[in-house]
């Protein structure tokens, strides 16, 4: 799916349909499934966040496809409007058919970092690795979910609910997550430094500005580094 790849950027967009189904506490798998997404906010950081290359994600289950207004009339309907003796009902049906969805969907939307090529397998493999029972507690009220026992059939599963991604903007500067998590970080370390060094003379500035720059080590990618996930200051 050469549309999902931006740059080193993929969006992956995943709709994994819900069992049409309820819990012994008469709770329906779809609730179930988003009570435990709101829970995933509760935590200090998403379990995501041990994802390797996540740029960005988001869940939600979808229910159905809502139609804000009634679709775009034909001629039927608009001649119906010439004639008010024309029952309701004769009107409406004149109208097109709206269409609903047949199950709910859990539905994951994700941008990672896969390199030229799209290394879609290499990101849902490390991401099984990560929050391999994180995602059991998810997905596992969705249909065919059952056939995932491992790292392989969760590849599988997941491409078989896949779609293409439409009008992709990759809102990253396109490196890996490692170069932005760094860059995050000093550009944070940096901000304070400015703020605590103010009014110094040239020499201790100097000094301290040394000092400030063998703590941060701009080079080290491993640390120390902004944490992945983390969104508060």
């Amino acid at each position: 799916m050469t549309g999902n790849i931006s740059g080193n950027a993929y969006a992956l967009t995943i709709l994994s349909p819900i069992k049409d189904g309820y819990t012994p506490d008469e709770i329906a798998y779809a609730d179930l499934i988003r009570d435990r997404l709101q829970g995933w906010n509760m935590e200090h950081n998403s379990p995501m966040a041990k994802v390797p290359q996540t740029y960005l994600c988001r869940f939600f289950v979808l229910d159905d496809v809502y139609t804000e207004s009634l679709p775009g009339a034909g001629f039927l309907d608009t001649l119906s409007d010439l004639l008010p003796v024309v029952p309701d009902r004769t009107r409406r049906n004149a109208l097109p058919k709206e269409d609903h969805l047949q199950s709910r969907y859990l539905v994951f939307s994700c941008n990672f970092h896969g390199g030229a090529g799209g290394d879609l397998e290499g990101y849902l493999r490390g991401m099984w690795g990560a929050i391999g029972d994180r995602i059991r507690e998810i997905w596992g009220y969705c249909y065919g979910f059952e056939q995932v026992t491992d790292a392989d059939t969760f590849i599988t599963y997941m491409k078989k609910c896949q779609l293409p991604a439409a009008l992709f903007f990759n809102g990253s500067n396109d490196e890996p997550l490692e170069e932005q998590l760094k860059a995050l970080y000093l550009k944070q370390e940096l901000a304070k430094f400015a703020a605590e060094n103010q009014g110094l003379d040239a020499a201790t500035l100097r000094r301290n500005f040394q000092a400030f720059m063998q703590r941060v080590a701009p080079t080290n990618l491993a640390e120390p580094t902004w944490p992945a996930g983390k969104y508060r200051i």
